[in-house]
């Protein structure tokens, strides 16, 4: 999807028309709008532009006289020549051949919708997976880095695990987390997709089956798919994932790996249940299948802490464990880690310096200083109250206006609420309307491409007014009033 990053000068000499066939044509001269590539619809452009469709329409006419571009009809227009063309005989490479040969997959068109959207400020943010900027400590995060003068006695590359005092600050964090793991078996990583990324890389054979909750955050990335995995849901309950037919999928597909996000579920908000966990961690036993368990929610409880995470209860080194301070402190720290047996952690850090050569070592210095000091569990404290006095306030909203159009389970902790539609509905048209009144949905197909009846809202990133106003236009388009 090509993207608009300018606007025409309205208050210019130059006719509004002119400026924008000028803009296309240096977009397209310049190599960035390759030959065959889509331009956005009239109505698109002329939102983007934010002009009326009567001068984009001009500005495409010329464009076509130029010979820069071709219309069909039912097809819109596309780039159909460029400078390079124009002025040798020699054509220009098909950058679009490039593109579509490239080995990892794209995300869907809706994905990439809601990629695109989020950044414009004119649409209000109903399902982001992402902390507010108000809950960001963006003052004490300042004065971390200002606090760190003369402490930072490193700041090359660090070793391929990364920054030891970081790791260290970890081992000793995860311990209030039931778990006990040394700075040896911990790696670094930018984020728990960075995790996931070299897991499927660097430990997995291509054709492999990846046993997940369905649905899930993980069908909505091209991720493992891209690594040449495929991915097969196992069903969940109000306790989480079922064993039993864990255990079958398991033998029917010969899976190589579990994956599980076991607290406050991305994104059905549900937590393993302290019996299910024994069960689920049981039935991986006897299958000798590996638990990679993604606990980036599992300290934004709300009410009481939840369950220890499965980690906390391996004994044969079962389990490889992924953490973040994504989720908690800041997305753009891009801080997370792997905890698992060494053999495993040392052959991730030798795939990792083979594509980043580590995490930035300003970010690594700065997690360590919020994970040794009480700054740390006092912000969890303070975020914890926030989000708990959003979930309530979007619960709030939900009885009010969605009594009769949906039910939901008011989550412990985490991010989201899963909300089930009593009727099916189109989850593209309903995305499309939304986008039209300035609302961004993340609709339920987006985990499970079966699904018709969910939505997974967000309380932590829209403030409470959009919210509240987000909720309401949602249901009045759910019955047809607007």
């Amino acid at each position: 999807m090509l993207t608009i990053d300018w606007k025409p000068d309205k208050l210019s000499d130059i006719p509004i028309y002119a400026q924008i066939v000028a803009y296309i044509k240096g977009k397209i001269a310049g190599g960035e709008w390759p030959i065959n590539s889509k331009l956005p619809t009239q109505r698109a452009l002329a939102q983007a532009f934010d002009v009326n469709r009567s001068t984009v329409v001009t500005a495409l006419e010329e464009l076509k006289a130029d010979g820069f571009i071709e219309a069909t009809v039912g097809s819109g227009s596309v780039v159909s020549n460029n400078t390079w063309s124009l002025l040798t005989t020699a054509p220009p490479p098909n950058w679009l051949g490039y593109v579509q040969a490239g080995a990892h997959l794209p995300n869907s068109q809706t994905i990439q919708d809601i990629n695109r959207y989020e950044p414009d400020p004119r649409y209000i943010r109903l399902g982001t997976g992402e902390l507010s900027p108000a809950l960001i400590p963006v003052a004490e995060m300042e004065a971390v880095m200002a606090s760190l003068q003369g402490k930072m006695t490193h700041l090359g590359y660090s070793e391929p695990k990364g920054l030891l005092p970081l790791r260290q600050a970890i081992s000793n964090h995860l311990r209030s987390r039931g778990i006990e793991a040394s700075p040896a078996s911990i790696l670094v990583v930018s984020g728990a997709l960075q995790a996931l990324q070299l897991i499927s890389i660097g430990i997995l054979h291509r054709g492999s089956a990846i046993l997940l909750e369905q649905p899930s955050y993980l069908f909505s990335l091209p991720l493992f798919p891209s690594s040449g995995m495929r991915l097969v849901g196992v069903p969940m309950d109000a306790e989480g994932i079922s064993p039993q037919v864990l255990t079958r999928q398991k033998q029917a597909h010969n899976a190589a790996l579990l994956y599980t996000i076991s607290a406050y579920h991305n994104p059905t908000g549900i937590s393993l249940s302290e019996n299910r966990r024994e069960q689920v961690l049981a039935a991986c036993e006897r299958e000798r299948l590996p638990v990679l368990e993604d606990d980036v929610y599992g300290e934004l409880w709300l009410d009481e802490p939840g369950p220890l995470p499965l980690k906390a209860r391996d004994q044969s080194g079962l389990v490889l464990y992924l953490g973040s301070l994504s989720k908690t402190l800041s997305p753009g720290l891009r801080i997370g880690w792997i905890v698992g047996p060494e053999p495993v952690i040392e052959r991730l850090a030798d795939v990792k310096m083979q594509t980043d050569y580590g995490a930035s070592a300003i970010s690594q210095w700065v997690a360590t200083e919020w994970l040794t000091s009480e700054r740390y569990s006092r912000h969890l404290d303070r975020l914890r109250a926030a989000l708990r006095h959003r979930r309530d306030r979007m619960c709030e909203w939900l009885t009010r206006w969605f009594d009769d159009l949906a039910d939901w389970r008011i989550p412990h902790g985490g991010f989201y609420i899963w909300l089930r539609l009593h009727q099916a509905v189109s989850m593209r048209k309903l995305f499309t309307g939304a986008l039209a009144k300035g609302v961004l949905l993340n609709p339920g197909f987006v985990y499970d491409q079966t699904d018709s009846h969910h939505l997974r809202l967000s309380y932590v990133y829209a403030e409470e007014a959009d919210m509240e106003k987000a909720l309401f236009v949602l249901s009045q388009l759910l019955r047809g009033k607007s």
